[in-house]
């Protein structure tokens, strides 16, 4: 007879919870945080506002190319070892962006934060999953979902909150003490690694083909933005070069050979899986398209400022930080298809109220809309991003991670180009406002469709922590 289900937090979890939210936050707040201090960078330093955008466009490349390695590493070293020279790279970059004398060195810093913050990310998921256990994965994710939900939304919040009132340089000097904490905790609280790593070679090839395309992709669509097209060179070049990697790499990888391949692309023969990953990258797709479009009807429609664009969009924040930890202890119980359903169903509504919105509508009604918007976000995002996870195997939830964060990064990278590129063609800031947001509804219908092959409730093992079964047979991975 199995035993109920019990996806109860005892206290030695919620102790590592807490302790990898704290090492996590820093790199979430920090991919955000910097946009806001363009122009003073650019007077500080007396250089132009394209080249103080690689303080923010080199972060994301080195996170972006150091995901997948992560898979690979985690296995060969540990994760406790690996969360600590993480926390340790992203400290030295913040020193050195805190410190910086020139535009060049603040680049070259945050390159180094970057692959700090490119460690620490997925691998926050994969500690986590694998402490958790399949029964309650939604639980965790919901608790870490609060970090995820409201860091983009509070780093330009808290960057300029420190413009106002101290030298930039503390925008990076706030993470030294956080990074410092968080180290000594993570080496009092996460479990020791087996003395031998799995000694598997890593894959040279695959580090050169996966990680390059992804983030030649992630920059063709943030070209999309700032061109106001596809149709140039600046894009379509990056994209073929992107798409070419890409399908390198899969070959590569399905070739049989004695070095196992950085990310086995056969986890998509799983369909459980792949429905899952796709629903999450549709996910980060919406709520990428929102924190980005929201602001921008703020500013452009209404004529607020950039910080108080940044406050207005709080509520988004709000509701969708309310809306994961009951929507991820609720998928632990009910199965994640359908609270996955529900949120997608909200965010729909929600972003076609937003197509109505125009110069004169009540700061309460779009308040109240943004909140209805986080709370459909939150509801399917916990269940999703955990149904992830339970579709795995342990040994393979590093590899689980790498995926789901190169998927989100491409997601968000085009829900944010999309929105840009419709303001940018559409006559009137209002009308581009309502016909993005008629693009982030469409996109919640796919993801609704997606969300219908996620799995459903998962059956209770006989140990509450035991790995999940494996419902598809694909090919072993």
């Amino acid at each position: 007879m199995t035993q109920p289900l019990d996806n109860r937090l005892d206290p030695a979890l919620r102790r590592m919870i807490g302790v990898v939210l704290l090492g996590g936050i820093m790199g979430i707040l920090d991919g955000s945080m910097a946009a806001v201090a363009v122009d003073t960078l650019s007077a500080r330093f007396d250089t132009s506002i394209a080249t103080v955008g690689w303080v923010s466009t080199g972060y994301l490349l080195a996170l972006t190319l150091t995901i997948p390695v992560g898979a690979w590493a985690v296995d060969r070293f540990g994760g406790r070892t690996l969360w600590l020279s993480g926390l340790v790279v992203f400290l030295l970059g913040s020193i050195g962006s805190g410190l910086a004398w020139s535009i060049d060195s603040l680049i070259v810093f945050r390159v180094i934060q970057g692959i700090g913050a490119g460690i620490l990310d997925p691998l926050m998921l994969t500690l986590l999953a694998r402490a958790a256990g399949p029964n309650r994965m939604g639980r965790v994710m919901g608790v870490m979902g609060i970090v995820g939900s409201t860091g983009p939304i509070l780093g330009p919040i808290v960057g300029g909150l420190i413009l106002s009132s101290f030298d930039w340089r503390w925008m990076f000097l706030i993470n030294v003490p956080i990074a410092i904490v968080a180290f000594v905790l993570a080496r009092r609280t996460l479990p020791a690694d087996p003395e031998q790593g799995s000694g598997v070679r890593l894959d040279i090839i695959g580090v050169a083909l996966i990680g390059p395309g992804v983030a030649i992709g992630v920059l063709a669509l943030a070209e999309v933005g700032h061109r106001g097209t596809f149709a140039t060179v600046h894009v379509l070049l990056p994209l073929a070069a992107a798409v070419g990697l890409l399908a390198a790499y899969t070959a590569h990888a399905l070739r049989r050979r004695a070095t196992p391949p950085l990310i086995n692309v056969r986890l998509f023969a799983r369909k459980n899986f792949t429905a899952s990953v796709v629903a999450a990258a549709l996910l980060g797709l919406v709520s990428f398209a929102s924190i980005f479009a929201i602001p921008l009807y703020y500013q452009q429609v209404r004529g607020f400022d950039a910080f108080e664009a940044g406050l207005l969009l709080a509520p988004f924040g709000l509701g969708s930080a309310f809306a994961m930890p009951l929507a991820g202890r609720l998928s632990d119980q009910l199965g994640s298809r359908r609270l996955a359903l529900i949120g997608a169903s909200i965010a729909l509504f929600a972003s076609l109220v937003f197509t109505q919105f125009d110069a004169n509508t009540h700061l309460g009604w779009t308040a109240l809309a943004a909140i209805v918007l986080g709370i459909g976000t939150g509801s399917a995002g916990a269940p999703v991003i955990g149904s992830v996870y339970r579709t795995l195997p342990s040994e393979l939830v590093p590899q689980g991670s790498s995926v789901l964060y190169m998927l989100n990064q491409l997601g968000a990278a085009l829900g944010i180009a999309m929105v840009a590129l419709i303001m940018a063609t559409t006559t009137g800031a209002q009308l581009g406002f309502q016909q993005a947001y008629l693009w982030i509804a469409g996109s919640a219908v796919v993801m609704i469709v997606a969300a219908s092959f996620i799995p459903g409730k998962p059956a209770a093992p006989a140990d509450p922590d035991a790995p999940a079964p494996v419902t598809d047979r694909a090919d072993a991975v």
